[in-house]
């Protein structure tokens, strides 16, 4: 195809999305309108009002429920996830974008209603409205721009088929999601496009691992305190010696752009049953992100160190640990040159600036593809940076301009991938 032939069929999918977006910003508002808090994690009914958007667009989406032994077990009330496939020509690729519509409950501090979807000054506010309702809306409307321009051309430009994942557990670790659609052999396709939330294409991303440490002492009366045991004391000794770990890691960096050192944070704590009474009995929750370049298992048993070292220095205490949650970093696989390549160009003629590739401190449900071993790119609608959109804060919102243009660049992209 000819220099003017391809820019041709870009101007034809940008025409479509701009006539179309005000319908593309209804869909995000009737996406953002219905809650997904997890926890609690009662998300099938987000499903369920996302299937039927879609069954308006003449798709027929797989609803994939995951049996509800597993979705309690796991601590959430429901999960259905949808895969949506659209075949153009015989042969070629088959490209899978994944955004996932679980988030973080709201929190304090908004001026907008997080459900609302309300629009003011460009700006659309709500829940998951950059992280990543959002990019169910820019691959879903970047595909029907696709399949409007395949049509008019007879289908015989493209090769291949695109399929929607839209899953319901990220915020959990993504193994009910991804990682359950993948297990049960429901997809494997040769490329993937995740949910992003900044300008950059994403190709690395940091590691996590999560666990539960409790500290077990002996109640007591405040007044007699010593025929107690202070499980919070106990607790103050062991946090201040994972704490002091974070000097540590900070003499350990990434050579992954956008990535740095690896951290540590207690994100939650709970523990005694009233104020005149010696604790017995103190948890809390902590996350430490692991650079690429880390190997999980010595982390882990590096924190297991740390913590039973200090529990020793303070006489009486008992500790358990529980892993909760250990996720991989990504890293860039081979074959995934042709679509970073197709994002980045395309995202540079439509921003009208260079497209870095990056790594970022997040972790995702990218890496779930990557151990099935699919090459995958994360990008989507966002702004410059997460901070920017108040992602997973009070007042979450995503530019308009922004969704738009991802739209654009997606689109371009699956054409091109496709052999457009």
């Amino acid at each position: 195809m000819s220099t003017t032939q391809a820019a041709e069929h870009y101007a034809r999918l940008d025409q479509w999305i701009d006539a179309h977006f005000d319908e593309e910003v209804r869909f995000l508002q009737a996406l953002v309108q219905v809650p997904t808090d997890t926890p609690p994690g009662n998300n099938a009914p987000h499903a369920e009002r996302t299937a039927e958007l879609l069954k308006g667009f003449g798709w027929q989406p797989e609803a994939h429920s995951v049996p509800d032994a597993e979705v309690k077990a796991y601590g959430l009330q429901s999960l259905t996830n949808l895969i949506v496939r659209r075949r153009f020509g015989e042969g070629g690729r088959t490209i899978a974008l994944n955004a996932h519509g679980d988030v973080v409950p709201p929190g304090e501090g908004w001026t907008h209603d997080p459900y609302g979807g309300e629009v003011v000054d460009g700006q659309l506010y709500g829940r998951a409205a950059a992280v990543s309702k959002s990019d169910f809306a820019t691959y879903s409307f970047a595909l029907r721009a696709l399949e409007a321009l395949a049509a008019s051309s007879g289908n015989a430009a493209l090769k291949g088929s695109v399929e929607l994942h839209f899953t319901y557990d990220e915020e959990f670790g993504g193994e009910l999601g991804p990682g359950w659609l993948l297990k049960q052999g429901l997809t494997k396709p040769d490329l993937l496009i995740a949910a992003g939330f900044s300008y950059e294409v994403v190709t690395a991303h940091n590691g996590c691992l999560q666990m539960e440490v409790t500290v077990h002492g002996q109640m007591a009366h405040a007044a007699i305190p010593h025929t107690g045991i202070d499980a919070l004391q106990g607790a103050v000794t062991i946090l201040n010696a994972l704490y002091a770990q974070n000097k540590v890691y900070q003499g350990i960096t990434s050579s992954v752009p956008g990535i740095k050192h690896p951290y540590l944070n207690v994100g939650r704590i709970e523990g005694g049953t009233n104020t005149n009474v010696v604790p017995g009995k103190v948890v809390f929750k902590l996350d430490r992100r692991m650079i690429p370049e880390e190997n999980p298992a010595q982390v882990e048993a590096d924190i297991r160190r740390v913590i039973a070292e200090s529990a020793a220095s303070f006489p009486g205490i008992r500790v358990e640990i529980k892993r909760l949650l250990l996720a991989h970093s990504l890293r860039p696989l081979p074959g995934h040159e042709p679509l970073v390549q197709a994002l980045q160009r395309h995202g540079e003629a439509i921003f009208g600036e260079p497209i870095p590739t990056s790594g970022t401190p997040l972790y995702t449900d990218v890496r779930l593809y990557g151990a099935h071993g699919i090459p995958a790119a994360i990008y989507g609608a966002g702004p410059r940076t997460v901070f920017e959109s108040n992602a997973k804060r009070a007042d979450e919102h995503l530019a308009l301009a922004d969704l738009r243009r991802a739209t654009k660049v997606v689109a371009r992209s699956l054409w091109d991938l496709l052999g457009g």
